[in-house]
């Protein structure tokens, strides 16, 4: 990138596919960078200049030199990216779009390269290509789920399984499952859908359909796992935080030999009914001082989904808080009464 620095302005030249890839859909991460850092972009093509106060000017340089680093990487340049960019350069963050934190590690699939986005999902892919179990929790939109889907579709290109299978339980969110139409597997279906669909999205349909119907990726009920030794397969149990703790048990002593399997799910988010204990909690627990487990923690700033997906989480976490503050307050003040009325 060549750079032709100018009092009050600067211009910079690149790809002009680098510079068309960096500025995001609708120039939704050109007008964000003006917003926040009080400049004027401006050019197309190859030549970009901006306008504002000298040290502004600068700030927005070393902004874009870094996402185009990002570009030039192989991965598309999120939202997300640019805000880290913009709080290194005002120096309230060090954690930057790239670097050893993030990786370049790419797993690829027939339709696209899947890379890690966050340091979390990078130590997330390193600890599932070491271990032969793996916990992946955190909230939605965290990338748990998809980025061991991919894992597991690069396992098979590469022949280092014989086949895929993709299992959660079918565990009612509220609804009821004796009340839809049809038969079981139509009512067990719609559960089983987001593997589908995220399966489809790193897949040719064709292929993805022909090894789903010759059994080489099997998605199915977690109800269907029990009684099977599961060898030479890379295994997803989805949704966990619905499993009990029977469930859970059953299905961590179905890995095989040469088996892998990662766990997934949601600790704030459990279905099961009569405030049962969910297995993944359990499991977590008791699991924790193995040495050939790995487990990773995400949270709201892994969240790769709209940039609104973070705000929603971190405001249900502070109600959760405040719910629990006030119910342990609740408890103190009765705690205090039966003290005074004893006395």
């Amino acid at each position: 990138m060549n750079e032709e620095s100018q009092r009050g302005g600067a211009r910079i030249e690149s790809d002009p596919r680098a510079i068309a890839a960096l500025w995001g859909p609708g120039d939704a991460h050109r007008k964000f960078l003006e917003r926040s850092l009080s400049v004027k972009i401006g050019g197309r093509g190859e030549r970009v200049s901006i306008h504002g106060a000298e040290d502004q000017v600068e700030a927005a340089q070393q902004v874009i030199a870094e996402l185009l680093e990002v570009v030039k990487s192989g991965r598309p340049v999120f939202l997300k990216d640019v805000e880290k960019a913009v709080r290194v350069v005002r120096g309230e963050s060090t954690e930057r779009p790239t670097g050893p934190k993030t990786g370049r590690a790419v797993l690829t699939s027939d339709r696209r390269n899947i890379a890690p986005k966050t340091p979390n999902q990078a130590l997330y892919l390193d600890a599932i290509s070491k271990h032969d179990l793996v916990f992946g929790v955190g909230p939605a939109g965290t990338g748990k789920t998809y980025l061991a889907m991919a894992a597991a579709v690069s396992a098979l290109r590469q022949k280092a399984v014989g086949r895929i299978i993709l299992t959660r339980p079918a565990v009612e969110a509220g609804e009821k499952l004796g009340f839809l139409p049809g038969s079981l597997a139509d009512k067990v279906n719609p559960y089983l859908r987001p593997l589908y669909d995220a399966l489809y999205d790193m897949m040719d349909l064709d292929r993805a359909a022909h090894l789903v119907e010759s059994g080489v990726i099997e998605v199915a009920p977690l109800a269907f796992m029990r009684g099977r030794t599961l060898n030479r397969a890379f295994v997803i149990l989805d949704e966990a935080q619905n499993t009990t703790r029977e469930q859970m048990k059953m299905f961590l002593t179905r890995l095989g030999n040469d088996s892998k399997a990662v766990v997934t799910g949601d600790a704030s988010q459990v279905d099961l009914p009569n405030a049962s204990k969910s297995g993944l909690i359990h499991a977590l627990d008791i699991l924790k001082d193995i040495p050939e487990i790995a487990s990773v923690r995400f949270n709201d700033t892994d969240v790769v989904r709209h940039t609104l997906v973070q705000s929603i989480i971190r405001a249900y976490d502070r109600d959760d808080q405040n719910r629990q503050a006030q119910a342990e307050l609740m408890r103190s003040e009765g705690r205090r009464g039966r003290y005074e009325e004893d006395r």
